[in-house]
């Protein structure tokens, strides 16, 4: 037979200890704060010369130990790889961006040198990210339509032009449109200019993040909110890229609601497809998909992954330029693509104003991308990364670009998880795939001229197939977490059905929303104690748990403060089956109704109820002390002490004693500010208890610690 609650008390009755005192910590004036920071901070030595230059540039750390036996080997392939992927979807992802192929080349280089030098991540592959290009070409798009440009127009600036161009120089005037009725720029400077600029921007307030420690604003981009932005952003991309498929020239849709109108486009215009465009991408479709699934069936097998990107749009080329589909048949192809490198040139400080509140999100999402992916793959391969040097790396992987006619660049996990593995070792590979890219921009640029566009519209959604993958992981996520669920469909349809900022501003909010209401409703408990143990838990979660006489413990599993007092006192009511205000009342009108009872038998009035006495006001009560595991409490505020400092008087007046116990010290300290213990904290060790058996033994009159709870 199990031994009753109060014999297993008695047993575990626990030895009485002396005062646990607190440290003191000394108080700094913040005067002397910042001075000590600014000593140290602009004081200037060789050796502190050194570590920062060290640390600007990591390579030249790494770059002195490197193992050439072992690790060359794997960068050369992983670079060869990376750069053969590079080339393709560096012209492709330049019809997302809105801009010419040469300029995606160009980011794909720089950011790869750049990258090298400063990046601490010895795996993550920076370049053209489809996602950045969507939302560089939603800018780029809106400000030449504002220009005065149009978007349907079908003859563009040859790019050999653009370097002999008399470009706006740093006096130009403010006003765009003015710039095009003097014909100072054509469209596609116009709009390469809009790139560079908010490339630039987007790089300063990632250097400036890094440099003021703002890397904390990722921590609000949950997984499921970016997973959910992704998926939106791709299925935008989707259908951005729809209409090369068909061959319609159709212009991109300027505002809210691009998917719905852009397919509402589609379908008006879908009498005018392009029947050797269509023909063409489901080709290249097949042919893409199919090695993709190659790929992820044999992947273990395959020692590199097969370059089905590149042989597609290497055949694509060769038949395209053979049978003349552009004469033939009107399919729209790439054009001229230009060698060597365009004179650089600084980002119009003119346009700036006009896309810095665009450059925003480009920031946050480019740093974001690339600091967890290189957290993430440098846990996977045993070493660290420095997140506040990655955000200055990617940033400059911005703002140095930006003067050679680059656009935004982050991190890939695509292309990452390719060269990895591939064997990639150290960012030795970074210089592979820049000096394949190199080759390219020298010799042969040009041959990619017949280059279908709706093969490149083909390599880019093929390229969304992780990302849509999303859809079919929905349930499981489902049934592993509702709420986070619920944030990836917001998010995600905000994305796609409003536009990608507002869609990832709606998901931030969103998302942090739902961590407050899980503090609004938290999950509260009546705790029991586990037999022949000096440990309690849920007595509605566990069974055989006894619960103790005459002493109610609840737990209340969140964060005390304004928003949920109000929860935390109907839940402890609820729990305790006492409200001290309705006790009250019910009090004070038995003790009327007694009174007025006595009043008529002295008066000789009523003479059956003699027997009525005060004793009627009383209610017998199954309990006597509630004590407060705040185990789970990581702060409180103001209004949370005040809240506490209710409960105690109120329950106090009904004859309950309140206790707490696992308070942790940045609890006891605002509980002692807000005067909860008394002045001087003169009640803080019959309040307070550093576990909960021990405020369950001094309630139960079993143990008399001495200075137990002292703080």
């Amino acid at each position: 037979m199990a031994p009753s609650s109060a014999e297993a008390m008695d047993d575990l009755t626990p030895t009485i200890v002396g005062p646990l005192k607190r440290k003191v910590h000394p108080k700094r004036r913040p005067a002397e704060i910042i001075k000590t920071k600014l000593q140290r901070n602009l004081s200037c030595s060789a050796s502190k010369v050194k570590n920062t230059l060290t640390g600007f540039f990591p390579v030249v750390q790494w770059l002195p130990k490197y193992k050439v036996k072992d690790y060359i080997w794997g960068d050369l392939m992983s670079g060869l790889i990376i750069g053969i992927i590079l080339i393709p979807q560096a012209i492709a992802y330049c019809l997302l961006a809105g801009l010419e192929p040469i300029y995606g080349l160009y980011t794909s280089f720089f950011s790869n040198i750049i990258y090298f030098f400063m990046g601490t991540s010895r795996h993550v592959s920076v370049g053209i990210f489809s996602l950045m290009s969507l939302m560089i070409g939603q800018v780029v798009d809106r400000e030449v339509f504002l220009a005065g440009f149009d978007l349907n127009e079908d003859s563009k600036q040859n790019a050999f032009d653009v370097r002999l161009n008399e470009t706006w120089e740093s006096n130009t005037t403010v006003n765009p449109k003015m710039m095009v009725l003097n014909m100072e720029c054509g469209k596609e400077c116009y709009a390469i200019g809009i790139a560079t600029a908010v490339t630039f921007l987007a790089g300063i307030y990632q250097v400036l993040m890094a440099v003021l420690r703002l890397g904390f604003v990722s921590v609000y981009l949950s997984a499921p909110m970016l997973d959910g932005f992704a998926t939106g952003a791709s299925c935008t991309i989707l259908t951005v890229q729809a209409k090369y498929l068909l061959g319609l020239k159709i212009p991109r849709h300027q505002g809210y609601g691009t998917v719905v109108v852009t397919w509402i486009n589609i379908f008006k215009n879908i009498h005018n497809t392009n029947f050797c465009d269509l023909i063409t991408s489901a080709i290249c479709i097949i042919i893409l998909v199919g090695g993709k699934e190659i790929q992820d069936r044999y992947k273990d097998r395959l020692k590199i992954p097969l370059p089905t990107e590149l042989v597609v749009v290497a055949l694509a080329t060769i038949v395209s330029h053979f049978a003349d589909l552009n004469g033939q048949y009107s399919s729209s192809i790439s054009g001229e693509i230009p060698t060597g490198f365009i004179p650089p040139k600084v980002p119009s400080f003119e346009l700036m104003p006009r896309v810095a509140w665009d450059a925003i999100p480009l920031a946050v999402i480019s740093f974001a991308f690339t600091v967890s992916l290189s957290e993430m793959f440098a846990k996977k391969n045993g070493y660290t990364v420095r997140p506040n040097q990655e955000m200055i790396a990617i940033g400059f992987c911005n703002i140095i670009p930006s003067f050679f006619h680059s656009f935004t660049t982050s991190a890939a996990l695509a292309k990452t998880m390719v060269k990895d593995s591939a064997g990639c070792k150290t960012q030795i590979s970074s210089l592979v795939s820049a000096l394949v890219v190199l080759l390219v921009l020298l010799f042969f640029a040009p041959f990619f001229y017949a280059l279908q566009k709706c093969v490149l519209a083909c390599i880019i959604i093929v390229s969304l197939r992780g990302a849509l993958h999303k859809f079919l992981d929905v349930p499981k996520q489902w049934r592993t977490s509702k709420s986070e669920t619920v944030v990836w469909m917001v998010t995600m349809c905000s994305t796609a059905l409003i536009s990608v900022e507002l869609g990832l501003l709606i998901g931030v909010l969103f998302s942090m929303i739902c961590v407050v209401a899980q503090t609004q409703n938290p999950k509260i408990a009546l705790l029991g104690q586990i037999e022949q143990t000096n440990d309690y838990e849920d007595m509605a979660e566990y069974e055989d748990l006894s619960p103790v006489p005459k002493v109610k413990i609840f737990r209340f599993q969140a964060p005390l403060y304004y928003a949920n007092k109000d929860y935390f006192l109907k839940s402890l009511y609820k729990a305790t089956d006492l409200d001290p205000f309705v006790e009250m009342n019910r009090r004070r009108k038995l003790e009327k109704k007694a009174r007025e009872k006595v009043a008529k038998k002295n008066n000789g009035v009523d003479q059956t109820n003699g027997d009525v006495t005060i004793n009627l006001i009383s209610k017998e009560l199954d309990f006597h002390t509630i004590i407060l595991d705040c185990s789970s409490i990581s702060f409180i505020d103001t209004t949370g002490v005040n809240t506490l400092k209710t409960v105690l008087k109120d329950y106090k007046g009904v004859g309950v004693n309140v206790i707490l116990a696992c308070c942790n010290s940045t609890l006891i300290d605002s509980l002692s500010r807000g005067s909860f213990f008394g002045a001087g904290d003169q009640n803080m060790e019959k309040l307070s208890f550093h576990t909960v058996h021990s405020a369950v033994c001094f309630a139960s009159g079993t143990a008399q610690p001495v200075n137990d709870s002292s703080v």
